[in-house]
Order: C-alpha cells, then sequence, then structure tokens
C-alpha cells in the first residue's frame, strides 16, 4: 500500500472523516490552547508544539456540530500546510486506512456544501468523508 492511498481516519461525534497520511506532521494529545482576540469563530487558539507556535481550529466548531469540551479521546493532527503547520481539534482519531469506492460529494450537502469534500468513499468502519484541506482553513470571508 502506497502513501498515497493511505489515510488517518477520525472523527467528530458519529461522522467520520479522513484527510491522506502524507498532510499529517503529527498527531497530539490535547494541551493547553491559548485564545487569540478576533479571531474566526471555529480557531480554539495556537499551542506551542516543541518551540513552535501552531495554531489550532476545531473541525467541530467549523462543521457547527454543537459545542462539547475536549475528552480523553479528542485529539490536534498536526497537518501540514504549504510552509506551516496547523492543528485540527478531533473528537478522536480512528487509524490509518485505505478507502475505497471514493466518489465526488454530492453537489448539496447542506450548508457546506460540497466544498469541504474531496469525496465520500468507504473504509472498513464504513463510509468516510475525505476532506480538502486548503478549504478547511479559508475564512468564510475569503
Amino acid at each position: 500500500m502506497s502513501t498515497a492511498d493511505q489515510y488517518v481516519e477520525f472523527g467528530i461525534g458519529q461522522e467520520q472523516y479522513a484527510v491522506q497520511i502524507q498532510d499529517v506532521h503529527e498527531i497530539i494529545r490535547v494541551q493547553e490552547i491559548t485564545k487569540l482576540p478576533h479571531t474566526s469563530s471555529y480557531v480554539e487558539g495556537v499551542i506551542n508544539l516543541r518551540g513552535r507556535i501552531v495554531p489550532v481550529i476545531s473541525l467541530r466548531k467549523r462543521f457547527e456540530f454543537e459545542s462539547v469540551p475536549p475528552t480523553k479521546r479528542s485529539r490536534i493532527i498536526v497537518i501540514n500546510r504549504q510552509e506551516e503547520q496547523v492543528g485540527v481539534l478531533v473528537d478522536y482519531v480512528n487509524k490509518v486506512v485505505r478507502i475505497h469506492d471514493t466518489q465526488p460529494p454530492p453537489e448539496r450537502l447542506g450548508k457546506h456544501n460540497s466544498a469541504f469534500f474531496e469525496g465520500i468513499g468507504k473504509s472498513d468502519s464504513g463510509v468516510v468523508s475525505v476532506l480538502k484541506l486548503d478549504k478547511l482553513f479559508e475564512d468564510e470571508s475569503d
């Protein structure tokens, strides 16, 4: 299995999402997040990752799910994005998977339409939405 076929599967509530493994720098436990004023509602703040300041967004808030405090299973997936790293706060990380039968997302997926998703496919644990990282980090006003 090449890394191009591998995805990190994670969840928000009962929903399963995935990102390509080559986009993931590391997965860490939730640590103290410093809030920042005047940021988008889904920006949790920043963390100090071994001396490097990394912004963290909440996928739960980004997708407008009900807000809940992090649990012992919550993780921050540190994503490599161009020249920087961005943390994505998720409820839990499942495992590295292969995704089969990926299809384009339906034209209308409610409020978020298909902008956040590259496709929808199947893994061993069921239906998984593959995220389009560029759209995830864009501000609504962009």
